[in-house]
């Protein structure tokens, strides 16, 4: 059995998050990190407005914050950038 559960919603009321298991620690932290910097290029490149650090650090909080992860033998946790 995976040791983490990690759900990804596309915003606050997705009914299906992606969701994705991992075994160890840093494996699900480097996909956080890479499908997070994905979603902000997403973001970034399709946006019609020039994109400022202040927005772009919203835009990662925000990402972050659609974030739960489950270690699988303990409660529930929320991750928070590091």
């Amino acid at each position: 059995m995976k040791r983490y559960k990690v759900s990804y919603s596309i915003d606050y009321l997705d009914p299906k998050p992606t969701v994705k298991y991992f075994d160890e620690w840093h494996e699900m932290q480097q996909w956080i990190d890479e499908e997070v910097q994905n979603r902000i290029d997403y973001t970034v490149e399709h946006s019609i407005y020039q994109i400022t650090e202040k927005k772009l650090e919203q835009i990662e909080e925000y990402q972050y914050s659609l974030i739960t992860a489950e270690d699988t033998k303990c409660k529930l946790m929320k991750l928070q950038k590091i």
